[in-house]
């Protein structure tokens, strides 16, 4: 019997037994599509990550001061609770030669204030900080222009408003030119950021921004009023960024007076390094789900075997019949074998589909991205159909065994 002969004949006994056949391939479609979604959920997981936390920046390396510890409880603060770092520190930074792979500095200080605009008040985040922050913090702007260095020297009472402060204050993002009262302080609007959404827990598009040096003398004051809270630093490229960091760890431990690198008052986090843990705690949850997605798999491959299984038991006059016309048990084995085959083929390419159109449908339910991944595809339905090579071997192997004799005896 040939090839083809073979698979006709494979066909038509799948086919005659279309509710076995489609019960078969149900266990494997379900395992494939569940593959694919969970793939698709990990990979547009990192993605997302990826994407905020490219969005802080590029080429990012973000100081922070170290924590406090009360003098009369000895309760230590949260990291980032102290005033160690100051805007004399971020200018040194950015002075040149101190740091030649540092393209731009940014520092930054904020605080939850109110906003008004006529009649209408608004709570958001003010921040205090340079005209390098646009740069910095890789955003544009959607009309205007930003903080200059003569906004910085005078202590202007300027701000640059984010497009949905904007919308809350004045009903609409064209606001160059208001005036919005800041505490207590008028400010006049020169720009509108344009939107960058939601990053780390925080939507960068509801925020004032206005000159550090305004922010210090008008709105903060104090003692603390030349604190930062954090330094954005920017590497001159993605291959110089490590050296930055080495540049700016070594300047702020000069300037701090600190000889013991471990007993530093402040922490510089990279954007590598935020990156490599997210994305590891992405891939470990994927390798999670698809370890549950592979347990579907194999159910679906023992669904397989245990179908086959009865058709040998259904077939064995069939079997004894073709053996004993002159059928070999290779060519019993290989009918077997391809209709073990079809049924994972078919359903691999059913659960690929499936899979697919939940990857396309589901983000507009539950607002999370799933990515579509070829490979994970192919490797999807070539899994399929070695399930059915697998799982379709012991059957297989039961039926080319049979007798002529006693397949023709059995009732």
């Amino acid at each position: 019997m040939s090839w083809l002969e073979t698979l006709r004949t494979s066909l038509d006994a799948i086919r005659s037994h279309r509710m076995r056949s489609g019960l078969t391939m149900l266990g494997i479609l379900i395992g494939i599509a569940a593959v694919i979604l969970t793939v698709g959920l990990g990979e547009g997981a990192q993605a997302q990550v990826a994407s905020a936390i490219n969005s802080l920046g590029t080429n990012l390396l973000v100081v922070s001061p170290g924590s406090t510890t009360s003098s009369t409880t000895g309760v230590r603060g949260g990291s980032g609770s102290a005033t160690t770092l100051t805007v004399h520190d971020a200018n040194a930074l950015a002075a040149p030669g101190v740091a030649p792979d540092i393209a731009a500095v940014a520092p930054t200080t904020s605080r939850s204030t109110s906003l008004a605009a006529g009649s209408t008040t608004w709570t958001t985040s003010v921040v205090g900080t340079t005209p390098g922050w646009l740069s910095v913090r890789a955003r544009t702007l959607s009309e205007g222009r930003f903080l200059t260095d003569a906004d910085e020297t005078g202590e202007a009472a300027v701000t640059v408003l984010g497009p949905s402060t904007a919308q809350e204050l004045f009903g609409t993002t064209n606001a160059v030119g208001r005036t919005v009262t800041i505490g207590s302080t008028p400010f006049e609007v020169i720009g509108v950021l344009a939107s960058a959404g939601t990053s780390s827990a925080q939507n960068q598009d509801d925020q004032a921004v206005v000159p550090i040096s305004t922010a210090a003398d008008r709105l903060i004051g104090g003692s603390t009023r030349t604190s930062v809270q954090s330094i954005y630093l920017e590497a001159s490229t993605s291959d110089t960024l490590s050296a930055a960091y080495q540049e700016a760890n070594q300047e702020l431990l000069a300037l701090h007076h600190i000889t013991n690198e471990t007993a530093a008052d402040f922490t510089i986090a990279s954007q590598e390094s935020l990156l490599t843990t997210a994305s590891s705690v992405s891939q470990t949850l994927t390798l999670l789900l698809g370890g549950v997605a592979a347990i579907s798999l194999l159910v679906g491959g023992i669904g397989v075997m245990n179908i086959m299984l009865v058709s040998v038991t259904e077939r064995i006059r069939e079997i004894g019949l073709r053996k004993a016309v002159g059928a070999s048990p290779t060519v019993i084995r290989r009918q077997f074998m391809v209709e073990a085959s079809v049924l994972g083929l078919a359903g691999g390419l059913l659960g690929a589909l499936l899979g697919i159109i939940g990857a396309l449908v589901l983000p507009h339910l539950i607002g999370i991205q799933i990515a579509i991944s070829p490979w994970a595809t192919v490797v999807a339905i070539l899994t399929a159909i070695a399930i059915g090579l697998v799982f379709g071997v012991y059957p297989a192997s039961r039926a080319a065994r049979l007798a002529p004799i006693d397949a023709l005896r059995s009732e």
